[in-house]
């Protein structure tokens, strides 16, 4: 375990019934940084969120969140930490405003004037029932109570669900905000790019176990860009180590190169090309999409019959979890 983490998560194990639903995952945050936590559905995020909130037991492993045992700990830790799930359910009766306060409520209170300003920023009728709200509205409830609340840790499921892409931005603006105050985030979600804008470091599981951790930088290194040269003569880029997807042709004359490069080849081949006399040339570094995608091809297949064993788990979770009232 790492004793300055704020989520410290070793060989972490729950099954249902003969389902393995967490095969002994890791997981470590560090303070104050947004960790993008990812895998398709099925995966074990939201098995491993409950156990975070408390709300499900784990069978094995060790467990730690903002120093504290979340099962154990529970009442004392959800007054330090701030949750968003996907697909809020509010009460309907209540106006959205009324529906922040209660919320707030169970950090302890929120800091007014954040709760003011991130109202006017989502643009956020709260004197509606909430009854009448859209998913979208809905969803900004929860992200102010959460937002505003004075918490040193967010757990944001699926945040931006039902958002339109002008409050997505000023989702990520407000995240950013936090972290600066010194507020750690741990960010699931579906949209790549969304985590790609915010975290520092992502870890990427699959079939209930974390199969890769690091920031986007050292997770590149392990995976291929994309080249586009034009030259006046063929770079002689076949059978070099390093290059795959190897495409050449012509165009008006000059040669034209399209080939995926790993990392500890681009000087090689960045040389070969200048000699061949270069018109164009276009390296696109791999995208957040890419290294996933690339983790998940190197295991198989996106859905293989562990993680969909796994997504029957965590849809049972309802009905099979030992949950804390």
């Amino acid at each position: 375990m790492t004793e300055s983490a704020i989520i410290d998560v070793h060989a972490l194990h729950k099954t249902y019934g003969r389902t393995h639903a967490l095969d002994g995952l890791d997981l470590s945050v560090a303070p104050g940084e947004v960790h993008g936590f990812l895998g398709p559905n099925g995966a074990g995020k939201s098995t491993t969120i409950r156990v975070l909130l408390g709300l499900t037991r784990a069978d094995a492993g060790d467990v730690r969140i903002l120093g504290g045992d979340p099962w154990h700990d529970a009442v004392e830790l959800h007054r330090r930490l701030a949750y968003v799930p996907a697909g809020v359910t509010l009460w309907p009766g209540l106006t959205g405003g009324q529906c922040i306060d209660v919320l707030g409520r169970a950090h302890g209170g929120l800091d007014e004037g954040r709760r003011t300003d991130l109202v006017e920023r989502f643009d956020l009728d709260t004197r509606k029932r909430t009854r009448d709200y859209s998913t979208g509205n809905k969803q900004k409830v929860s992200l102010i109570a959460a937002l505003a609340a004075d918490v040193d840790l967010l757990l944001l499921d699926e945040p931006t669900s039902g958002l339109d892409p002008l409050m997505e931005q000023v989702f990520q603006d407000v995240v950013r905000e936090r972290v600066a105050d010194g507020t750690t985030v741990l960010l699931s979600s579906h949209i790549l790019g969304e985590v790609e804008a915010l975290a520092d470091r992502v870890s990427i599981i699959r079939a209930g176990q974390t199969v890769t951790t690091g920031t986007l930088a050292d997770l590149r290194r392990s995976t291929s860009s994309q080249v586009h040269a034009v030259t006046d003569s063929s770079p002689g880029l076949a059978g070099l180590d390093g290059v795959t997807a190897l495409d050449e042709g012509s165009i008006d004359g000059r040669i034209e190169t399209r080939c995926h490069v790993e990392a500890t080849a681009v000087s090689q081949v960045l040389g070969r090309i200048h000699a061949a006399g270069v018109h164009t040339l276009t390296i696109t570094p791999p995208s957040l999409d890419d290294l996933f995608l690339e983790q998940y091809r190197e295991g198989g297949s996106l859905r293989d019959g562990r993680g969909a064993t796994s997504a029957h788990a965590e849809r049972g979770t309802q009905e099979s979890d030992e949950v804390r009232r």
